[in-house]
């Protein structure tokens, strides 16, 4: 329904009478079709003219047909497509000043003096350096009588938005770029097929990734997948490394390891500067081991397919927020770049990101602390004197990327000098003794509870009930960490947690194979049932991924006078030329409302104009192997949970009972747990503010909380805290 202050929105932020140009320049990058698709629809929401400018700057200096008006219309069904819809090329002549006066006067003839440029720092600063030139630009075009005073007075600033498209994730200011997870998608999916191979022949790869000036991707796939050794442009090894590397690859042999993985950077260098190659690495590994070796160069693979759910939601996300800046620019204001910071949506002055393009965000250096913590294996000389045992366990459903952080448990916990246990079937296992050794490679020791004496617990889930036993109960005065694993992603003070980044993967991906389905009939509408209790997220942020054209939540009560909207809403599209529509429901939305019952009525409203098909999509969402930001997630939280028990061990050990019962969140901030909502429904959860961007992405007329917009800040540079 139309909402109060939507008049208000209007009359703040109206694009009647302003155009917009669009264009994605250099590289390509998986999510940059989201990127455009948002820019458009909402630049048509709030009343602009919206313009393709087809092959970047080439087409803009081209003119003619490469500018073309977009309508809400074009931009359908290109949420799932990879790459570029509306082209990229490299332009030199856009370098020359010939070049970029062309392209003014091809603006001009439009009235476009907003441009929103989607690509990497190269494109970024052509656009600046044209907003700087632009009045000098209409005064030449002015005397050469290609436009007249008017046109120059009506178009006298130009405007400059960027989003970042680059899978190497190397622009500073920005916690991720458009492209770079489903980049990390498509490494992992090559890893995980090398891993069966390589294991059945007792084999070792060495794979290279993109990243000439970067290593990001070759870092967070070797965190992912648990490489051997990686080689990265920022990290030259020092003189002496080939041996250090072929010794601890003989040492896993040793261990019983049947495969070895070393990723490498295509930029990777010495400390000489000279370039480490992966032909090299191969002869190496071969004359010094004699170890069976094979050689992956994954190429432009990378830059390929479907863009991950990450991708899609960051690239809408950026998108509208380039639109709200366009419109809210004025004279004195800098070209900005629309970021990611943490959660939030912020813009940057474009040239201070730029400066600092070789300075890495500080997640970068947290993956890089993380994966020197797991990759280096302590003598036992080296550990520490004082040793305590910590107990494992996993409770509750199963939720993908879990393996990943107990590996990341283990291993930093051995690390730290600990005994580890793992405890099999959750708390019942805990409660008949199931409880098992663990060592570096996980050395199985099958013992009773009471033998071990276990007096420090690390649970996933489910902790509560060993907190409230804590009066009763001397044994359970002990640290406790619980680390948030739910495809719900439900828990109270965590932004996110372990399965649910997968889990939404797996429904964008079956939602583009229901939409497909459809190709071959004409106007039919899919209703999804999806998992999350009676939390929404799953279905709310799928269904922005997925293009959804309503999305069912508890969180967010509807009645029948919701649903005739929506089914109107999906006639008047149907009439448009659109063949296709999308609704998505929470599994625990209404009790009344079924799904089944929506799909009736749906079918029943809608005859004559489209039918209607139901999915329920059930466990599957459960399943499948994690995505690299699961087990990224899971390996980063897991081993801050272990480092904050050793310290509270090390500080309290002796007086167990005062140890507080915290929590490890995605801050790593310590808290006590309060869980006081009934349905497990945290009272304040972040994604419901992406609801009325997925509605206006649909065509609803509702509105949008611009107070919750980026505003102009300046680039920081946050240092993490060095890891011991």
């Amino acid at each position: 329904h139309l909402q109060s202050d939507t008049k208000k929105f209007f009359e703040n932020l109206s694009g009647a009478g302003k155009s917009i140009g669009v264009l994605t320049s250099g590289g390509d990058a998986q999510g940059m079709n989201a990127a455009v698709r948002a820019v458009v629809r909402m630049g048509i929401y709030v009343g602009a003219k919206v313009y393709f400018v087809h092959e970047g700057y080439q087409g803009m200096v081209d003119g003619g047909d490469n500018i073309e008006e977009a309508s809400w219309e074009s931009v359908s069904s290109m949420l799932q497509v990879g790459g570029t819809v509306i082209g990229s090329a490299r332009c030199k002549e856009f370098r020359s000043h010939e070049g970029r006066r062309k392209a003014a006067h091809h603006l001009v003839q439009r009235d476009i003096t907003n441009l929103c440029v989607i690509g990497g720092d190269g494109s970024l600063t052509g656009a600046n350096l044209f907003r700087e030139e632009w009045s000098g630009l209409l005064e030449e075009l002015v005397q050469q009588g290609l436009i007249d005073e008017e046109a120059a007075q009506n178009n006298s600033e130009l405007h400059i938005v960027g989003m970042v498209g680059s899978i190497d994730n190397d622009f500073c200011g920005t916690d991720m770029t458009i492209g770079t997870d489903s980049a990390l998608h498509r490494i992992i999916e090559v890893v995980d097929a090398i891993m069966t191979t390589a294991q059945s022949h007792q084999r070792t790869f060495v794979l290279e990734v993109m990243g000439r000036h970067c290593g990001y991707l070759a870092l967070v796939s070797a965190l992912a997948c648990g490489a051997d050794w990686v080689l990265i442009p920022e990290m030259p090894p020092e003189d002496g490394w080939e041996e250090q590397m072929c010794q601890k690859l003989s040492e896993n042999r040793a261990d019983k390891k049947r495969l070895n993985i070393i990723i490498v950077a295509e930029g990777a260098i010495d400390s000489h500067n000279k370039p480490i190659t992966t032909d090299h690495i191969k002869e190496l590994v071969v004359s010094c081991l004699g170890f069976d070796t094979r050689v992956t160069i994954l190429g432009h693979v990378q830059r390929g397919g479907t863009p991950s759910a990450f991708d899609r939601i960051l690239a809408s996300r950026m998108g509208v927020e380039a639109v709200l800046a366009l419109l809210e620019a004025s004279a004195s204001t800098p070209a900005c770049v629309v970021s990611l910071c943490g959660n939030q949506a912020v813009r940057l002055p474009l040239m201070e990101c730029v400066q600092m393009v070789h300075l890495h965000c500080v997640s970068f250096e947290n993956n890089l602390n993380t994966y020197k913590l797991l990759s280096y294996r302590k003598a036992d000389s080296e550990l520490p004197n004082s040793s305590f045992n910590v107990a494992v366990l996993n409770v509750g459903a199963p939720a993908a990327g879990m393996n990943a952080a107990v590996r990341s448990a283990v291993r930093v916990g051995i690390t730290e000098g600990h005994k580890m246990f793992a405890v099999n079937d959750g708390f019942e296992g805990f409660y008949k003794g199931q409880v098992l050794g663990l060592r570096h490679m996980i050395v199985v020791i099958s013992l009773w509870y009471h033998c071990h004496m276990i007096n420090r617990l690390f649970a996933f889930l489910g902790v509560m009930e060993l907190s409230a036993a804590r009066d009763k109960y001397n044994e359970f005065c002990v640290p406790m960490v619980m680390v948030p694993a739910t495809v719900s992603n439900n828990i109270p003070g965590s932004d996110l947690s372990i399965g649910a980044d997968t889990a939404l993967n797996a429904i964008t991906d079956t939602c583009d194979r229901i939409k497909q389905s459809a190709s071959g009939t004409k106007r039919r509408v899919f209703i999804i049932e999806t998992m999350g209790g009676y939390c929404g997220y799953l279905a709310s942020v799928g269904g922005l991924a997925a293009g959804a054209d309503a999305v069912y939540i508890y969180e967010e009560p509807f009645d029948i006078r919701d649903l005739q909207s929506n089914v109107e809403h999906l006639t008047e599209k149907m009439k448009t030329g659109i063949q296709r529509g999308l609704v998505l429901r929470n599994e625990n939305s209404n009790e009344n409302f079924t799904t089944d019952f929506i799909y009736q009525l749906y079918s029943e409203e809608g005859k004559g104009v489209f039918d209607c098909r139901k999915n329920v999509l059930g466990h599957m969402q459960q399943g499948g192997a994690p995505s690299p930001f699961d087990r990224n997630f899971g390996t980063k939280i897991a081993a801050k949970a272990i480092q904050w028990i050793s310290r509270k061990l090390k500080e309290s050990y002796k007086e167990a009972s005062n140890c507080l019962f915290c929590v490890i969140m995605v801050s790593c901030v310590c808290f006590v747990l309060s869980y006081p909502i009934s349905h497990r429904i945290p009272k304040e959860q972040w994604w419901l503010k992406l609801r009325p961007l997925m509605k206006i992405l649909a065509k609803y007329k509702t509105s949008y909380d611009v107070s919750d917009s980026g505003q102009l800040e300046h680039v920081t540079r946050v240092r993490p805290k060095k890891v011991d």
